[in-house]
């Protein structure tokens, strides 16, 4: 089982959460959490968000350069040898996961089949 957060991803999530900490915005321990869930065109959807709660019965905890990352057990599933990227370019910003275990994608990439 394998899961990468990129250096350039994990610098995106700290760079958000001390933002939103300076704010005021969040708690002092949040995790990265990684989810699959059903929906999309094709059938399933990578979720990443912000969650400053734990269950230590379902979910997995990782870090990734310095970023607690959380993943429930069944998203785990899912997640074999997924990378988790960063893009700051001309033309994409954001975050990107590469599953080499999707059979297909939906058009805009959003979504994916099993």
């Amino acid at each position: 089982m394998g899961i990468v957060v990129t250096e350039k991803a994990a610098g995106e999530v700290k760079r958000i959460l001390e933002e939103q900490r300076t704010n005021g915005e969040l708690p002092e321990k949040v995790y990265l959490r990684m989810r699959v869930v059903g929906g999309g065109c094709s059938g399933f959807q990578h979720k990443l968000d912000l969650d400053p709660l734990i269950n230590e019965k379902l979910d997995e905890t990782f870090e990734f350069h310095g970023i607690p990352v959380v993943v429930d057990k069944r998203s785990l599933m899912y997640l074999d040898n997924v990378t988790v990227d960063f893009h700051d370019d001309l033309n994409r910003r954001g975050f990107s996961i590469s599953n080499p275990n999707a059979k297909s994608t939906c058009g805009c990439g959003s979504s994916f089949s099993m």
